[in-house]
């Protein structure tokens, strides 16, 4: 059950990322709004809380790059927010809950790593069918 060396790769630089991504909102919580026209929330504690989150994602990735087949709940988890993450965004976008630019965040948040953790959950279905 090993997994192929690019499983690993993507991982690891999902994981630095998610570090990177959440260290950043938990510093500077009040950046990303600015940068994006947004509002700046009443309560930027609760920003910071995403992006500790996040930030351990990113602990949970570097975890499973060691054997990201055998680890592949971890990934499962991920690819589940990364799915769930943009189906929240459409829905509060449709209902003038968000604006557009919000949207930036879900092309390095979600959406690069659909296909790759898509791969890495289906090696790890192909090798429970063969146990």
């Amino acid at each position: 059950m090993n997994s192929k060396p690019w499983m690993k790769s993507v991982m690891r630089i999902a994981a630095v990322y998610n570090l990177l991504w959440g260290a950043w909102v938990v510093l500077f919580p009040l950046q990303f709004f600015q940068l994006t026209g947004m509002a700046e929330p009443v309560h930027p504690m609760i920003w910071q809380g995403m992006g500790m989150v996040i930030g351990v994602y990113g602990l949970g990735y570097w975890w499973a790059g060691a054997n990201p087949v055998k680890h592949w709940p971890i990934v499962a988890v991920g690819f589940l927010g990364k799915i769930f993450g943009p189906l929240g965004f459409v829905f509060n976008y449709l209902n003038g809950v968000v604006p557009g630019s919000f949207g930036y965040t879900l092309i390095t948040n979600d959406l690069i790593w659909w296909i790759p953790f898509f791969l890495i959950l289906n090696e790890a279905r192909k090798w429970k069918w063969q146990l």
